[in-house]
């Protein structure tokens, strides 16, 4: 069973995704240029959905340089000092990520890639490094006087150099090598991790395959990208003076997007452990996060709180050929008078839709398990849809996230 969601959601003059250079991203599709945002941007939109955590009732992972900091807070919280809980976490953060840089402004110690771990394995391993703590302790005293030792007598040179030998084998690094082997036949606990996956290039047995592919969205037409003068006013300024406290400018565009993401099923249960109960809160929150989104590029300056004007989703049957239909727009639409970018958009991809299943003659009735539509219909009159979907709408959030559960069973 697969679940693919397609998406067309319109924003008025916004910054959503910024490139390197504060402009927003872009790119060239159908030999035009295309308004984008990145799929890592929709990902994380909808991760933090606050929808996503409600809905799964399982908080949401951690992504951090800086897991020691969480770790060292826990340790204290169970009443272990401070500076033995940075130290104890440091070099436990180091076993597990495989190498620990040092920030120059304060020497805080954080690992050289981010780790991603779920509530109940950073839960595990403070639990584990309480228990074991006097032997830690012990372990952690000799390691130091070891190191003291190497640098006397210069030993230390190679490891700077980075010509690192195997570690030595210490309590917190067999905790590490444990909570390893909790991610066995690359499963998880964590709904985020199960959805999005997980990579850890020192630790492969940690990852974990997505569940979930999101495309990076594009403008269904193409786009002018804008540039904003503007200034700060300096309101302490005598009647003499002029000028402006600061000048700048700002890239934003306007866009309707098209969104694609799909959703595997099978790959979500195996994740999870077998947990179809998890898996079914998990399917239910990524759509309803999907449609309440957003990414927060500027959104101080621009206020991009726009719901999708239409959403369609198709459960197939695992032995089907996934379709994005983004070619619905490599041909750029145009806008009509009256009607704007969100009408012919959603006709467009409709009729590419049903030229799909007429020319591939796979059929519905084969492949399609069941499907659904939500929709505005303000915006998009159910009337100029085609008859196969027109009689798949399901008005109402509740209902549209119903039927997809449903396909399920």
């Amino acid at each position: 069973m697969f679940i693919e969601l397609h998406i067309i959601q319109s924003f008025p003059p916004t910054n959503l995704n910024r490139d390197d250079m504060n402009q927003p991203k872009d790119t060239d599709f159908g030999g035009v240029r295309r308004a984008r945002i990145s799929s890592q941007c929709l990902k994380r939109a909808i991760r933090k959905a606050p929808i996503f955590a409600a809905t799964t009732q399982v908080p949401l992972s951690k992504r951090s340089r800086f897991i020691a900091r969480a770790l060292c807070e826990r340790l204290v919280e169970a009443g272990k000092p401070e500076q033995e809980g940075r130290n104890i976490a440091d070099v436990f953060a180091e076993a597990y990520s495989g190498g620990l840089k040092v920030k120059k402004e304060d020497g805080e110690k954080y690992t050289e890639v981010a780790l991603y771990l779920s509530p109940r394995e950073i839960e595990w391993t403070v639990a584990e490094l309480t228990n074991q703590w006097e032997a830690i302790l012990v372990a952690y005293a000799a390691l130091q006087k070891e190191k003291e030792e190497k640098k006397k007598k210069g030993e230390g040179a190679d490891e700077k150099k980075g010509k690192k030998g195997k570690p030595p084998e210490t309590p917190w690094l067999n905790i590490a090598n444990e909570l390893a082997k909790q991610t066995k036949g690359r499963t998880t606990t964590a709904p985020d991790i199960a959805l999005f996956g997980r990579m850890l290039a020192d630790r492969p047995d940690t990852n974990v395959d997505a569940a979930c592919q999101v495309v990076h969205a594009i403008s269904t037409h193409t786009v002018k990208m804008d540039t904003d003068f503007f200034t700060a006013v300096d309101e302490l300024l005598r009647p003499e003076e002029t000028g402006a406290a600061m000048m700048d400018i700002a890239g934003f565009n306007s866009a309707c997007f098209y969104r694609y993401a799909r959703l595997d099923w099978d790959q979500l249960v195996k994740n999870l452990k077998g947990d179809t109960d998890l898996a079914r809160r998990t399917v239910e929150a990524f759509l309803r996060a999907s449609e309440a989104a957003m990414p927060t590029g500027k959104k101080n300056s621009h206020d991009n709180f726009c719901r999708p004007a239409f959403m369609f989703a198709i459960a197939r049957k695992t032995d089907s050929q996934p379709w994005s239909l983004a070619n619905a727009f490599e041909k750029p639409v145009q806008a009509w008078s009256g009607s704007g970018l969100i009408e012919p958009s959603v006709l467009a991809l409709d009729r590419y839709w049903n030229d799909l299943c007429l020319f591939y003659d796979e059929g519905t009735e084969k492949t399609v398990k069941a499907k659904a539509i939500a929709l505005q219909p303000t915006l998009v009159s159910p009337d100029q849809l085609s008859e196969s979907l027109r009689a798949a709408i399901k008005p109402g959030m509740k209902l549209w996230v119903q039927t997809m559960l449903d396909a399920l069973e």
